[in-house]
This record gives C-alpha cells, sequence and structure tokens, in this order.
C-alpha cells in the first residue's frame, strides 16, 4: 500500500511553489540565502532514492545541505509540500519519446516504458498514491505527452483519460512487486533461489500435495521457468501485451 499520497499539503502554498516559474515568488529572507527551492528538492529526491522516501525528513535534509532544519521552512512548508515538489521535478525530467508516425501499441508502450523506467530510477515514487495529484508543470508536461499517443483512435476523452490510468496503474502495481522482491532479496540476505532451497524441505514436510495438485503443478511450472515464484520482468512483459490487447478489444469498436 502507498506510504504517502500527493496533495496532502496547503493547496496554495504547493501550488504557488510548483509554478513558481511562471510568477514572483514569496522572497521571505532566511539564514541561509545560499539556498533555494530547488535544492531543498533535489537534496530530498536524492535522499529518497539512496535510502527511501521514510528517509526524508527536513533533519535528514538539513544535514545534507549543512544548515539548521528551521531554516529549510523559508523554501518549503513542510514535506507534504515537498513531496509534490519532489514528483513534479522528476516528472519534468523524464525523457520523451517522439509518436510521429508510430503505430499505437508503440505509442502506448513507449509510455509504459518511460514510466517503468521513472520508477527504476526513482522507486519511491511508486509508493505515492496519486489519486489526488498535484497540477503542477511537470505533471501537466507529462499528462499531455502522455494523452498524444491516444490522439487519433477514436476515444472520446473520458475514454482517453481512463485508457491512460488503466496503462499507468498496471505499470506503478509491477514496480511496487518489483521493489517488495528486492527489498525482500536486500532484508534476507539472499537470491530468490537460495530462500527456495532453504525453505524447501519445511515446505515438503507441510505441504500435502494431493490437496492442492493444481496449485504445486503451476507453481513448480512457474517456479522452474523464472527460478523464483515472482519475476518482475516476466510479470511486465506479459502484462503490458494482456493490457494492449484490452485496449485494442475496445480500440477496434471504435473503429468499427
Amino acid at each position: 500500500m502507498p506510504t504517502e499520497r500527493s496533495s496532502a499539503g496547503d493547496p496554495a502554498r504547493t501550488l504557488e511553489l510548483l509554478w513558481r516559474e511562471h510568477g514572483p515568488v514569496d522572497s521571505r529572507r532566511g539564514p541561509r540565502q545560499g539556498l533555494s527551492v530547488d535544492r531543498v528538492t533535489t537534496a530530498a529526491i536524492v535522499l529518497a532514492d539512496t535510502d527511501g522516501l521514510g528517509s526524508v525528513t527536513m533533519r535528514r535534509i538539513a544535514q545534507v545541505l549543512g544548515v539548521v532544519p528551521m531554516s529549510l521552512y523559508t523554501y518549503v512548508p513542510g514535506k507534504a509540500e515537498l513531496l509534490d515538489l519532489m514528483l513534479d521535478t522528476v516528472y519534468r525530467q523524464m525523457p520523451r519519446a517522439d509518436f510521429s508516425g508510430k503505430p499505437w501499441r508503440e505509442r502506448l508502450a513507449a509510455v509504459a516504458q518511460e514510466n517503468r523506467e521513472l520508477f527504476i530510477l526513482h522507486p519511491w515514487v511508486a509508493e505515492i498514491s496519486t489519486s489526488r495529484p498535484s497540477l503542477g508543470p511537470g505533471l501537466m508536461a507529462k499528462y499531455e505527452h502522455e494523452l498524444r499517443a491516444f490522439e487519433g483512435l477514436g476515444l472520446d476523452d473520458v475514454e482517453m483519460d481512463a485508457a491512460l490510468t488503466f496503462l499507468l496503474g498496471f505499470v506503478q502495481s509491477v514496480a511496487r512487486s518489483a521493489a517488495e522482491a528486492a527489498a525482500a532479496r536486500r532484508d534476507s540476505a539472499m537470491s530468490e533461489e537460495q530462500w527456495w532451497a532453504a525453505n524447501a524441505p519445511l515446505l515438503a514436510r507441510v505441504l500435502d500435495e494431493s490437496k492442492y495438485p493444481t496449485a504445486v503443478r503451476v507453481g513448480a511450472a512457474a517456479g522452474a521457468a523464472h527460478g523464483a515464484a515472482y519475476n518482475p520482468e516476466h510479470a511486465y512483459t506479459f502484462g503490458l501485451r494482456r493490457v494492449l490487447d484490452g485496449l485494442g478489444a475496445l480500440i477496434d469498436t471504435r473503429g468499427d
């Protein structure tokens, strides 16, 4: 489950910070004028990338920047607003593919891959609930770019938005599962193969295969194929094809 959510801070102050490049910003004097909103945000992103979202506190950021924690509040009201700044910054930095002349499946696959790479580069992004998105310039540029992949397919505006949400929800779900698998490997200090080998004798003692014949057969086949109970790469490749097939069925009805 997501541990944080966007748009949890003061809406007016958040929007002012997100869109500061388009208008004057409150220039309250602080003890360290060498700082800026961008420097604070960048330090927070580096912390989250390195040590996870839980490491992002005003105290830790202040330590990284060499200032007292209270000085940060000159630039950012609190962690809730900072989280929106972090998200919008990484959205703004995402590479964006050129969709010109490409078939729709390639366009949608490119959107999925761009977001997958975002989650790989910044795993903490997958932990954040964005059901209430903060409408900053980074998010709006991302949304505009991704919607264009659906242009010309016969979908109405509501269907375009829903189809994009469906696609991105799949990518985020796989990213969360991949992060959980990586955390399990890290915390146990064992690969998937090592963990299953170590627990195989116990499973053999407690598991009655005659009661769960289908589960045992399928689980054994999947485990042999992937070398683990879960393979993030296979889950992404298999799932993306099914997502595109499903959207293709909708698109075909519009063509008819």
